[in-house]
């Protein structure tokens, strides 16, 4: 079977796409969707998203880690799909879609940034010497000494097994720039590994400074590997609501694959 897809990346974290509104792709093969995401044999990406039809939205959001399993909400995969379903001509400049976590709306300007409506967090919680947070993914977030160097993999990987057992969770270290600028590395599940950007995980960190009183401001900008992303929000008492990830969404390139 030969399919056509499409790479998108966002500051980095990048994406195999795949316009499956006809339903022909084979979404429950682990194995297929592993040789598409493997960077030495398939495609490679750290993820893989269906773009499917939906009743009552543009359009549904399906998401695999690169570990062949289906995900949870995926921030810069789901700026990435909104270029996609613009590329494809099924929007113009705005996007209402479905994603595992819910409804999101979305809009691109013309030079391809695009903000994306997360979902509203409703509390904070915190540990021992670190936060937790669910922006439509988990994620543990904490403040560490010399982010450049550290070892984000192996120290990412005990953190996201010996707390959170075998669900996981995502792993964000963190570095304060400035009062309303913050750096961020993330260890994503699913992908085992450091990723360049993490959309989830970034929200998640902008949220957990300003909850934590790191910062007062209700717009941050957070640095990644892979570029620079802002997050907005409204904080009501404990709850985040009105919550905006914006970035670049840049397609990559075109192309078909057997399977």
């Amino acid at each position: 079977m030969q399919i056509d897809f499409y790479k998108y990346q966002g500051t980095g974290n990048d994406f195999v796409m795949i316009d499956n509104r006809d339903g022909a792709f084979p979404k429950n093969d682990t194995s297929t969707i592993l040789h598409l995401c493997d960077r030495k044999f398939g495609i490679g990406a750290d993820g893989l998203i269906l773009l499917e039809n939906d009743k009552i939205s543009d359009f549904r959001m399906v998401y695999y880690n690169s570990d062949g399993k289906e995900g949870s909400m995926c921030g810069n995969g789901g700026r990435c799909i909104v270029a996609f379903a613009k590329q494809l001509g099924i929007i113009g400049n705005e996007a209402e879609f479905i994603a595992t976590d819910g409804p999101h709306t979305a809009s691109i300007t013309k030079d391809g940034i695009v903000s994306l409506r997360m979902k509203d967090v409703d509390s904070v919680k915190s540990g021992d010497g670190y936060v937790f947070v669910d922006t439509g993914s988990p994620h543990h977030i904490e403040l560490v000494d010399d982010l450049e160097n550290y070892d984000v993999k192996s120290l990412g990987a005990e953190i996201r097994n010996s707390i959170y057992g075998q669900a996981g969770s995502n792993v964000n270290f963190v570095k304060q720039n400035e009062p309303d600028n913050f750096s961020v590395r993330t260890y994503e599940r699913g992908v085992e590994d450091e990723t360049l950007s993490c959309g989830t995980g970034v929200t998640a960190v902008a949220i957990a400074m300003n909850s934590l009183g790191y910062t007062s401001a209700q717009i941050v900008g957070v640095n990644v590997q892979g570029g620079k992303l802002e997050v907005s929000f409204v904080k009501s008492g404990e709850r985040y609501t009105e919550v905006f990830l914006n970035g670049p969404a840049e397609f990559v390139f075109k192309g078909t694959i057997n399977i």
